[in-house]
């Protein structure tokens, strides 16, 4: 890397800051993202998603570096197609935390990522999948999605709404599990200690980048942690009101190609 560059690496989100609707990336980004690694730049995706729900977004960008998943929880090889890095849930720990929240507001409707490479998402009664075009095996009732490893909980309320059900949450299991708002209807319960900025420092740190030479795009709360680590992040403007809070900058939504114009302006 020179040091000439505005930074070194380029942290993008997907669902809702570098994607657009079908999961689709412009060729303006596309060319955006050509330019800063012509520059000198690398380009890592950071992603609530699991490995399984985002290799056919990589495959689309023709996308041969590392990629942070599960919300922090994974660190994906794409050349290799190989899994370097995962942190599995303790499933005890995820029953007690939803007993807890459930003592609190009541039934929760619930879903698992499990773990690994060509894991499944399963879906328990009640949930909702609001991406139908990501697969999913629906399972008869809640005891079947601990059948296997996972890296994380997601949960849906019948009544209320995303930001009440992630400060109830949060105060009822905070000390016990990281709980974070990954994007409309999807709050999420992790292991402790594990966010996006945790596996993106693990990434950049194999990468030999460092969080001073880090900008990162993103869109709702889950990036709060990774505009914290990174040396400027940009908010999309579509975000969600607390990363507008923290953001060191404010660019346009992702439907207008709120990424590029920023690397048009930092690397053109």
């Amino acid at each position: 890397m020179t040091s000439a560059l505005p930074y070194a690496l380029i942290a993008t989100d997907l669902d809702g800051t570098l994607l657009r609707a079908g999961d689709t990336v412009s060729a303006r980004s596309c060319a955006a993202l050509a330019t800063a690694r012509a520059a000198g730049a690398r380009h890592i995706v950071v992603t609530g998603r699991p490995v399984p729900q985002i290799r056919h977004v990589l495959d689309d960008l023709g996308y041969t570096g590392l990629a942070v998943c599960g919300q922090g929880a994974q660190v994906y090889d794409a050349a290799r197609g190989l899994l370097l890095h995962s942190v599995s849930m303790d499933r005890g720990l995820a029953e007690m935390a939803l007993g807890k929240i459930e003592a609190e507001i009541g039934e929760v409707y619930t879903a698992v990522n499990q773990e690994g490479l060509d894991a499944e998402m399963l879906i328990g009664p009640g949930y909702r999948m609001w991406h139908p075009h990501l697969p999913t095996v629906r399972v008869p009732q809640r005891e079947d999605l601990w059948s296997a490893p996972i890296t994380k909980v997601l949960l849906q309320h019948p009544r209320l709404d995303d930001d009440e059900l992630t400060r109830v949450a949060r105060s009822v299991v905070g000390d016990l599990v990281n709980v974070t708002m990954a994007g409309e209807h999807t709050v999420e319960l992790q292991p402790p200690g594990i966010d996006k900025a945790s596996g993106l420092a693990r990434a950049a740190e194999a990468l030999g980048v460092a969080a001073a030479s880090t900008i990162a795009f993103g869109d709702m709360p889950n990036d709060v942690p990774m505009f914290a680590w990174a040396a400027h992040g940009v908010a999309m403007a579509n975000a969600h009101r607390e990363l507008f809070a923290v953001a060191d900058e404010v660019t346009l939504s992702n439907e207008a190609d709120g990424i590029a114009v920023v690397l048009e302006r930092l690397y053109g």
